[in-house]
C-alpha cells in the first residue's frame, strides 16, 4: 500500500517508519531542512529505533515538501501534526488538522484520513460534518517521547475510533507491522477513542502528581520519600512502575491533554473536583520546589542558580511544556541570577540567560545546580545539586 504520513516528529516518524517496513510510505512536512536530513537517511529527532530503521534498505521510505506527491494515490493518509492546547480558547488548536484535510479532499478525496494528533472528544464528528465527508477516523496514539518507534514495534494496545471493516484493516496494517505479537485491538466509535487518548494522558498525570505530592511532604517533614514510596508501590494494585519524583509533568502531552479534558468537562457541566487538583497540583509543585531551591541560598550573596539540561527527561531531546522551564520562570520572578547548560542548544542564551557549553565551567560559577533528573557528570558536584530524582528513571 502507499501511505502518506502529514507530520514528521515523533508520531508522524515513528508511525511512518513502522509502516515502511511493508508499504511504500511517503512522508511530507512544510520545513525544508527536516526533509533533507531524511531523505539523507537522518532523523531530525533524538529516538535510536528511528535513527537506526532510516538507515536500513528494506525501508521504503521517503520525505517530501510536496503535498501532491505524498496525498495522491495514496490508500490512507495519516496526519500528525501539532495540536498545541490554546488556553485563550480552553481547545486545541487544531487548524494544522484542518489544513491537511482540505489539502487532502482536493487532491485525492476517496483515500483513508487517519487522525493520529491528539483532539478534543466529538472533535472527528464535528471535522466529517463540517467537510461533509465520512472518510476520517482517529486513531490515539500512547508513544513516549525517546523511544516512540519502539512503542510502536511494542505497542500496548492499538484503539481505533471507528468500528468498520476499514478500521479493521488500518489496525491490521500497525498490528502487522510490529515486533510484538499478542496486542491487544479494540475499535470504538470516535468519541469514545477521543476519550481513552484524553483519560489515559491524566491518569498518567494524576500518578506522577500523586508520588511528586508524596515526595513534597517526606521532604518537608524530613522523612525517606524512597523507602514510602517503595513501601507503596509494594502494593500490586499500585506498583513500583511511573513512581520517580520530578519537578512535575510536561512534555509534549499530559500538560495539554489534562488541560483539554477538564475544558471537556467544563463544556459538559460535569463536575471534574479531580481533573481541576491534577492541574493544580502540578504548578504547586514547581512553587513549592522553588522556596526549598530559596532557602539553600539565603545566606549566599549574589547566588547563582545553575539549570542542568532543559529537555524534559533524559533521552529526549524536547524543551517544550518542559518542568524545568517553569521553575526557571519562577526564578526569575525571584530576581535569582542564573545560567543554563544545555548540549544540545545551539543558541547563547535562552529566554534571556546565558547558557553555558562547557560543563566544568558551569559547574563552578553556580552556587546550586538545579536538575530535574540526576545525570552521572553531576556526581563530582552532588552536594550542589538540587534533584528530587530518586530513581534514576522516567519509567
Amino acid at each position: 500500500m502507499k501511505i502518506a504520513i502529514a507530520g514528521t516528529g515523533y508520531v508522524g516518524l515513528s508511525i511512518g517508519l513502522l509502516l515502511a517496513q511493508k508499504n511504500s510510505v511517503v512522508a511530507v512536512d512544510i520545513i525544508p531542512e527536516k526533509i533533507e536530513l531524511l531523505n539523507k537517511n537522518l532523523s531530525p529527532i533524538k529516538d535510536s529505533e528511528i535513527e537506526e530503521f532510516l538507515k536500513r534498505d528494506d525501508i521504503d521510505f521517503k520525505a517530501t515538501l510536496d503535498k501532491d506527491e505524498a496525498y495522491k494515490d495514496a490508500d490512507f493518509v495519516v496526519i500528525a501534526t501539532p495540536t498545541d492546547y490554546d488556553p485563550i480558547t480552553n481547545y486545541f488548536n487544531t487548524k494544522s488538522i484542518e489544513a491537511v484535510v482540505e489539502d487532502v479532499l482536493k487532491i485525492n478525496p476517496k483515500t483513508i484520513i487517519v487522525i493520529k494528533s491528539t483532539i478534543p472528544i466529538g472533535y472527528t464528528d464535528s471535522l466529517k460534518k463540517k467537510y461533509g465527508v465520512d472518510n476520517i477516523m482517529f486513531s490515539p496514539e500512547f508513544l513516549r517521547e525517546g523511544c516512540a518507534l519502539y512503542d510502536n514495534l511494542h505497542p500496548s494496545r492499538i484503539i481505533v475510533g471507528q468500528k468498520s471493516d476499514t478500521a479493521k484493516k488500518f489496525a491490521s496494517l500497525l498490528k502487522d507491522s510490529a515486533i510484538k505479537k499478542e496486542i491487544p485491538v479494540l475499535l470504538t466509535n470516535s468519541k469514545e477513542a477521543e476519550a481513552i487518548k484524553l483519560f489515559a494522558n491524566t491518569y498518567l498525570a494524576m500518578r506522577v502528581a500523586y508520588f511528586n505530592e508524596l515526595d513534597s511532604f517526606a521532604e518537608q517533614n524530613e522523612l525517606n520519600p524512597e523507602d514510602i514510596i517503595k513501601g507503596v508501590g509494594l502494593d500490586p494494585r499500585i506498583g513500583t512502575h511511573y513512581n520517580n519524583p520530578s519537578f512535575g509533568y510536561g512534555g509534549y502531552c499530559l500538560p495539554k491533554d489534562t488541560k483539554q479534558i477538564l475544558a471537556n468537562f467544563k463544556n459538559s457541566s460535569t463536575p471534574a473536583p479531580l481533573i481541576k487538583a491534577i492541574v493544580k497540583s502540578n504548578q504547586t509543585r514547581k512553587e513549592f520546589l522553588v522556596q526549598n531551591i530559596l532557602k539553600r541560598l539565603e545566606n549566599k550573596t549574589k547566588p547563582t542558580v545553575g539549570i542542568h539540561r532543559l529537555i524534559m527527561k533524559s533521552g529526549s531531546d524536547n524543551f517544550r511544556s518542559s518542568a524545568i522551564s517553569d521553575i526557571i520562570e519562577i526564578l526569575k520572578q525571584n530576581k535569582i541570577d542564573l545560567s543554563i547548560y544545555e548540549p544540545v542548544l545551539d543558541s547563547e542564551s535562552f529566554e534571556g540567560i546565558k547558557v553555558s557549553k562547557k560543563l566544568e565551567e558551569f559547574k563552578n560559577s553556580s552556587d546550586i545546580i538545579v536538575s530535574n533528573r540526576l545525570d552521572d557528570e553531576l556526581l563530582d558536584v552532588k552536594e550542589k545539586v538540587y534533584t528530587r530524582d530518586i530513581f534514576g528513571s522516567d519509567k
